[in-house]
């Protein structure tokens, strides 16, 4: 029998969810890894589990008994939301209510984080709701918090800005560095295409991010929100010419709209970097390991 604390990471073949699995498993815990599909690679206990089905989560739950759940499965495309929002609904937020419900009555204990996302809305401002992905991801942040609440369940909500760093991503980084690496193999033409340049993000490297779900676990208050991020807001202009200097590839940025100015975004990540928490990989080299990773991987 193992003596090591067990973790379930739900979402383990995705992007985040394949770093954790690294991270937590050399941080001394045994991950337990959930998917819906196929097994990650990796030497980790595997759990094939649709998230959506109240009572395999159930059984899952009765099976394994973790004392640590890092919830990272869902839909997380805005474009598919609009097609299919019960889906979307289903993923997010029933997901997250069965999982904690579930842990509610076999391991209340169990320290649980939920990870939202940048694109909340405000439901006391219904005007600020933008698509049915906000709507669930809002929802799915209620509910956690409410069983916290409700239920004194030892939940945390971290809020993670836009992840860049090396593995399959459908973020703004990985777009333009696939694009990047497709120019260098001679696959596509020398020109990136970017709606608006002037558009403003924080970036933090996926690792980070990781990082700081280990912290929360550690030192995190339980019913608190935490946002993740780098502090330090980046124009999408400012992006590509960080790529330019990491690739010796000339290419012509097409702007693709109407393009405007926006104004800078501030995150604070003061009540994580008090717990000790603080990013450690720089923008460039965070670039660097997108382009590498791609150039090492047949995916273009």
């Amino acid at each position: 029998m193992s003596s090591l604390p067990k973790l379930l990471i739900t979402g383990a073949n995705g992007f985040t969810g394949k770093h954790a699995c690294s991270h937590f498993a050399k941080a001394g815990f045994k991950v337990i890894a959930v998917v819906r599909n196929h097994a990650p690679a990796g030497l980790f206990q595997t759990e094939l589990c649709d998230l959506t089905n109240k009572k395999a989560v159930t059984e899952m739950i009765k099976r394994v008994k973790p004392q640590y759940l890092l919830h990272l499965a869902g839909q997380n495309h805005v474009g598919e939301s609009w097609i299919d929002p019960v889906s979307s609904l289903e993923a997010n937020f029933l997901s997250t209510l069965y999982l904690i419900e579930a842990l509610r009555h076999e391991n209340p204990t169990c320290k649980i984080i939920v990870v939202g996302s940048a694109l909340q809305f405000n439901p006391q401002e219904i005007s600020t709701l933008k698509h049915p992905y906000s709507l669930s991801k809002t929802l799915q942040v209620l509910v956690a918090q409410s069983w916290a609440e409700l239920y004194e369940l030892p939940i945390i909500i971290a809020k993670p800005s836009n992840l860049t760093g090396p593995g399959i991503s459908n973020g703004v980084c990985s777009i333009f560095a696939k694009k990047i690496v497709g120019m260098e193999k001679k696959y596509t033409e020398k020109i990136l295409e970017v709606s608006n340049p002037y558009a403003q993000r924080d970036f933090i490297d996926v690792r980070d991010v990781v990082y700081a779900y280990e912290t929360l676990f550690k030192k995190g208050i339980p019913g608190k929100l935490y946002d993740i991020a780098s502090g330090s807001s980046r124009s999408l202009r400012e992006v590509i010419d960080t790529f330019k200097k990491i690739t010796n590839e000339e290419f012509k940025v097409v702007c693709t709209a109407d393009s405007k100015k926006e104004e800078n975004i501030k995150t604070s990540c003061l009540n994580l970097r008090q717990l000790g928490w603080q990013p450690l990989i720089p923008f460039e080299v965070s670039l660097l390991d997108v382009l590498n990773f791609y150039r090492h991987n047949q995916l273009i």
